[in-house]
């Protein structure tokens, strides 16, 4: 049996649970380093997701707090689209991807993690990136560290 090691995780497994919206919490917080905040927009924000399905997986989220797009300001959709796009040539020439997953769960039963605050993914895609692992054993392999693609991208926008 051959066992991969993901520490990182069991911060996550035995932390409480925080209680409010992070998306609302932490751009208020003044620390964009531990909260992998690499851009701050007017209206929205570029985070990194802290448990992502690729390296450089990225959520655009606005500030404030609204359950979809239909709640969003004209100026608050048209920034969030606009960061989206800005987002992807900055991916490509840093982790030289070959496509995206784009998208966004509204509601939990779309699968919404954070169902009650707006928010897009970005996923970066490689040919191959997707192999037997995640089929037959349920587990996904992150190559790089979080605070190593932080590092990549700070700055970048």
């Amino acid at each position: 049996m051959k066992y991969i090691w993901a520490p990182w995780r069991i911060q996550y497994i035995l932390q409480e649970k925080p209680k409010g919206c992070i998306l609302c919490d932490k751009p208020n917080e003044d620390n964009d380093e531990q909260n992998y905040i690499v851009f701050r927009g007017r209206k929205n924000f570029i985070m990194m997701n802290s448990y992502p399905y690729n390296p450089g997986h990225l959520l655009v989220a606005p500030y404030r707090h609204a359950a979809g797009p239909d709640e969003l300001t004209a100026t608050e959709r048209h920034e969030h689209f606009d960061l989206i796009a800005r987002c992807l040539p900055i991916l490509k020439e840093i982790f030289k991807t070959g496509g995206f997953n784009i998208g966004s769960n509204i509601g939990r039963v779309a699968g919404a993690g954070i169902e009650d605050h707006f928010h897009s993914h970005i996923v970066p895609r490689w040919q191959g990136d997707s192999n037997f692992i995640p089929v037959l054993a349920d587990i996904r392999v992150v190559p790089q560290a979080l605070a190593d693609t932080y590092k990549l991208l700070v700055g970048k926008f």
